[in-house]
């Protein structure tokens, strides 16, 4: 039993643990008989000796399972800074990404993903003066793609629709916009055929009022 195994730990270092080793098991043992107001103190005060938190230490090891459930916390803290580096926990994981081959990526976005629509801020500068987009690998477009977005869309407020829905959207406008006119203007040729001089002034005045 998780009792057993670390008999003898405080509650925080065995949250520490719980969070280094993606151990959900002993996360929600040792929170089972606290209630909410404590369990946000505890996660959002607990800090390693170094002055790294709970998130920074999931985040860094790139451990999702942990983190999916700091997320779902009460009152849990999205953006704590870590004392040595004013990493957030954000920072956190794309230096893990950043250190982990190629083929980890997707599962790096993906939980970088999950941290951006917790909460996570794009915009936070850590003591080297860089915001965790700064931080990522060039090479990774992918990551980079994907907080640019998040950028974007927070800059809109929840109004958020992507780059291609504008330029579709845009471009369906005018066509919409440049059939109506056309169609007006076929309608006053039907109209005005012409034939007669008047008929053609009058079409030729109608026309330049339109414009």
């Amino acid at each position: 039993m998780a009792d057993e195994e670390h008999e003898g730990a405080s509650i925080q270092e065995q949250l520490i643990e719980a969070c280094r080793n993606n151990n959900t098991e002993l996360f929600h043992e040792v929170l089972e008989d606290k209630g909410d107001d404590e369990i946000a103190r505890l996660l959002n005060e607990t800090t390693t000796v170094l002055g790294s938190h709970l998130y920074h230490e999931a985040a860094s090891r790139g451990n999702y399972e942990i983190i999916d459930t700091l997320l779902d916390q009460p009152d849990f803290e999205c953006d704590p800074i870590s004392r040595v580096d004013g990493d957030t926990p954000l920072h956190a994981a794309i230096r893990w990404i950043n250190s982990e081959p190629p083929e980890q990526r997707e599962f790096g976005n993906a939980l970088v993903e999950m941290m951006l629509e917790a909460g996570s801020s794009t915009r936070t500068k850590n003591k080297g003066g860089l915001t965790p987009l700064q931080l990522v690998d060039p090479r990774n477009t992918g990551l980079r793609e994907l907080i640019q977005k998040h950028e974007y869309a927070s800059l809109n407020a929840g109004d958020f629709v992507n780059a291609d829905e504008i330029s579709s959207k845009a471009v369906k406008s005018a066509q919409q916009s440049a059939a109506l006119a056309e169609e007006e203007e076929n309608d006053d040729e039907a109209e005005f055929s012409g034939s007669d001089e008047e008929e053609r002034a009058e079409f030729e005045r109608r026309r330049k009022a339109g414009r």
